[in-house]
């Protein structure tokens, strides 16, 4: 299970680290479409999203009497239908400003080394009992960085789409 969850989470944040270095400056702060972030923005999101989760293993956990993993499908097979237009938490919602590749990779990257330090040093298996999301209840370790994932998988698809409209402007 830890070296699973590691291996996806190096692959995770490879993929969306290429991807952050294929835009320019510019194509990342280019509103690709009425009513979209730019890229930076995706980024941005995904790091405010992805922020504090050592904090919250820290936190009240406790034994977990289902598998550790339950609700990982559920997590993906909402997550990854792509017809459904999902509106964000408005503590997770990125500022309208100019993003700065540089330090968006430097945060990814403290990101990618707090789910790796997680992910090797505490019980996967533990339920968090400090906070929930609607509708799927409370989440264990494994299932909170699994959610990290699946969130980042989602918004990959979508910076690909930004990617190709703004480097045709």
């Amino acid at each position: 299970m830890k070296t699973e969850i590691q291996k996806k989470i190096v692959e995770t944040f490879k993929e969306l680290n290429h991807k952050l270095t294929s835009f320019s400056e510019t194509e990342l702060n280019t509103v690709p479409f009425e009513g979209s972030w730019t890229a930076g923005q995706v980024i941005q999101h995904l790091i405010m999203g992805c922020s504090g989760f050592p904090e919250m293993f820290a936190g009240k956990t406790g034994k977990t009497s289902r598998k550790p993993d339950e609700k990982v499908k559920d997590i993906e097979a909402l997550f990854f239908n792509y017809d459904i237009k999902m509106k964000s938490p408005e503590a997770i919602i990125p500022s309208n400003i100019t993003y700065n590749k540089n330090s968006l990779a430097l945060s990814l990257l403290k990101i990618e080394k707090e789910l790796l330090n997680v992910s090797e040093n505490y019980d996967l298996t533990l339920t968090c009992l400090d906070f929930e999301i609607p509708g799927f209840g409370k989440f264990t370790i494994y299932e909170w960085v699994s959610f990290a994932l699946i969130h980042i998988r989602r918004h990959l698809s979508q910076l690909q789409t930004i990617g190709k409209v703004v480097t045709e402007k």
